[in-house]
């Protein structure tokens, strides 16, 4: 079974992803990192990746590789913050969903 995704969510992956090096990483990557985690095309990243450039939550610069130049996504102040604000509510969204779905008969877990 796969769970559906959100646009929230799909955000907070991207940025994520984008975090993890600071000296900012390229789209093709970006892709293939989302798609290790969720079932998503490589198409309707892009998008996704321009529309939080548009809001202010990443930077984009080029550079030259193999002869050629590849874009590079970098998180802003602002992306930092949001991604934080992410975390947070997937905190709080994953302690109650885990209160919903691990407990009760028939789960190892009992609350």
């Amino acid at each position: 079974m796969t769970f559906a995704t959100g646009a929230a969510v799909l955000d907070a992956i991207v940025l994520s992803i984008v975090a993890q090096d600071g000296e900012g990483t390229y789209g093709y990557k970006i892709t293939q990192d989302v798609r290790n985690v969720i079932e998503v095309s490589e198409s309707s990243l892009y998008p996704v990746l321009r529309r939080l450039q548009a809001a202010g939550l990443l930077e984009t610069y080029d550079k030259e590789f193999s002869g050629r130049n590849r874009r590079y996504y970098k998180l802003t102040a602002q992306g930092g913050r949001a991604l934080e604000g992410y975390r947070k509510d997937w905190e709080a969204y994953r302690a109650k969903m885990d209160a919903i779905l691990l407990s009760g008969p028939g789960t190892m877990t009992e609350n």
